[in-house]
């Protein structure tokens, strides 16, 4: 039986293209800056994005993780939403490791920050508090994308208050495909009005591993020096970069093919009595069993799927995720298989 792997998408293969890429890839040692393959992808995303410089990293953790220690100092703080993966799914390393205070704040239905918790949030320039001095977003958030209008009003509000700017993008391509036009146009446009960028490339784009964050020369050369206290360079990570540097080529475009199969795993579940499921704006479907079927049916949903060749992430709340490893047809059996457990 095929599996049909809807958990994240991380769990994505190189392609056989990716795979060539990679094997052809020249090398040099990253620590000391001479992998043409790693340089090459630095200067492309940087380019393509409208940033002066960009540095590799293994993971996105790591890419916000040096990101915020490179924008604040010891006892400063960071606005952040609740749901954001730098605050609630990074372990806290910024407050562990940088000495950066989180100022949490309680996210929308639309996955923005409100504007008047953003401004109440920002403390006053006084001992007592800690240094307001970055304000985080990320888009796509739990798969919604952040409008430009609202973004333009952060943005401004951030200046107004002498905040930096941080964008998660991990699923950045995502919130780009999400809106006519070129994706790469829509992303750089995007990116504009921030200070920095992390852009993940083993979710949708497909890559094996690794992040690259993207900002002004000056505050990259401090993200190199944090990099190292966090663990440095990868030495020869040029096979890493080229498979970046290919999904950046090859896989844009593509991710609208995501898109729209997440809608068709969407319409393949509505109408199933107890189950709630939002129309995705990108590749998360998220589905809601009401109480009384998950005290009912929950327990063994997953089992079930499993056994039946589909993997996803959940218990009352079920979250799947499309990628470049998911056809029709195995969005058409998840749905079946889905539909089978909680009607029967």
């Amino acid at each position: 039986m095929k599996t049909i792997d809807l958990r994240s998408d991380t769990v994505t293969r190189p392609t056989p293209g990716m795979q060539a890429a990679m094997a052809a890839a020249p090398l040099g040692d990253d620590v000391f800056g001479d992998d043409p393959s790693v340089n090459a992808l630095q200067q492309a995303v940087a380019e393509r994005l409208g940033f002066e410089a960009a540095l590799f990293l293994p993971s996105g953790t790591q890419s916000n993780l040096v990101a915020l220690m490179s924008h604040c100092q010891r006892g400063d703080e960071y606005i952040v939403g609740q749901q954001q993966h730098c605050y609630r799914w990074e372990a806290g390393g910024a407050a562990v490791l940088g000495s950066i205070q989180p100022q949490p704040l309680p996210q929308q239905l639309d996955g923005s920050l409100a504007l008047a918790d953003i401004d109440a949030a920002i403390k006053p320039d006084d001992p007592h508090f800690a240094r307001s001095r970055l304000l985080c977003l990320e888009n796509t958030i739990g798969g919604q994308v952040l409008s430009p209008d609202y973004l333009a009003q952060a943005q401004g509000l951030a200046r107004r208050h002498g905040l930096a700017l941080h964008l998660d993008g991990a699923r950045l391509f995502n919130a780009a495909a999400a809106a006519p036009g070129d994706v790469l146009a829509n992303a750089r446009a995007i990116c504009a009005g921030f200070d920095s960028v992390s852009v993940c490339f083993s979710k949708g784009l497909g890559a094996p591993v690794g992040s690259v964050l993207c900002g002004s020369a000056e505050l990259m050369a401090s993200a190199r020096r944090w990099r190292k206290m966090c663990g440095g360079a990868m030495r020869q990570a040029g096979g890493l970069a080229a498979a970046a540097l290919y999904a950046l080529d090859h896989h844009l475009e593509r991710l609208r093919d995501d898109h729209a199969l997440a809608r068709r795993l969407a319409e393949g579940l509505q109408g199933i009595a107890g189950l709630n499921v939002a129309m995705p704006q990108t590749n998360i479907v998220f589905a809601d069993l009401r109480p009384e079927l998950a005290q009912r049916r929950g327990a063994g949903l997953l089992a079930h799927l499993a056994a039946q060749g589909v993997l996803a992430t959940g218990l009352y709340r079920l979250r799947f995720v499309t990628h470049l490893d998911v056809d029709a047809e195995g969005v058409d059996h998840a749905a079946a298989a889905l539909r089978h457990y909680l009607e029967n």
